[in-house]
């Protein structure tokens, strides 16, 4: 057996150092207690990676869709449901709160924890996978959308800058694992 040894007090203070400069980052990029069209903007596109809107969307697009468009939606609800148990898992082991603030009341109260972001995870993790899903179109909107969603998530102040890079990480780990899978 073996035993973790201790960060050292250097180790501690580098990582005191990179945290503080990342939550100074993050606060610069905080518009959620800005008033007019780039904050309700930005909320949009902050809730637009949500679970609860996507996998819906996914069920309309499959009741919809021919049989590639049926297999590409259900690759995709599975991928998000694999990235999103991942992603909450690690929350809860890693345990960092959430940046103070107002709005997001509900991630707030469901989701305490911010690393790594779900949000961004998923969001990376689908551009990724529509590289080989298809077609070029979908791939290019996920590409744009992706580091949208990420900033808003930010610049609403729901996590950290480093929240959502370490959860884009993840996304495109997972967005490559799946890609070779299929």
């Amino acid at each position: 057996m073996t035993t973790a040894i201790p960060p050292s007090a250097s180790e501690n203070r580098r990582l005191k150092r990179v945290l503080e400069l990342d939550a100074r980052w993050s606060a610069k990029l905080n518009l959620s207690q800005r008033i007019g069209v780039l904050r309700n903007l930005l909320r949009f596109l902050a809730h637009s990676g949500d679970s609860w809107f996507m996998i819906p969307v996914m069920g309309l697009v499959w009741l919809a869709g021919d049989g590639l468009w049926k297999w590409r939606m259900l690759v995709m609800f599975v991928a998000v449901c694999i990235t999103a148990l991942t992603a909450v898992g690690l929350k809860r082991l890693i345990g960092r709160s959430r940046p103070a603030g107002d709005w997001g009341l509900i991630y707030r109260s469901t989701d305490p924890h911010s690393f790594p972001s779900g949000h961004a995870a998923r969001m990376a993790m689908l551009a990724i996978l529509t590289l080989a899903l298809g077609p070029w179109w979908l791939c290019l909107l996920f590409f744009l959308w992706a580091p949208l969603v990420m900033l808003a998530r930010v610049a609403m102040g729901v996590h950290y800058l480093s929240d959502v890079i370490g959860g884009a990480v993840l996304g495109v780990a997972f967005g490559i694992a799946f890609v070779l899978i299929l």
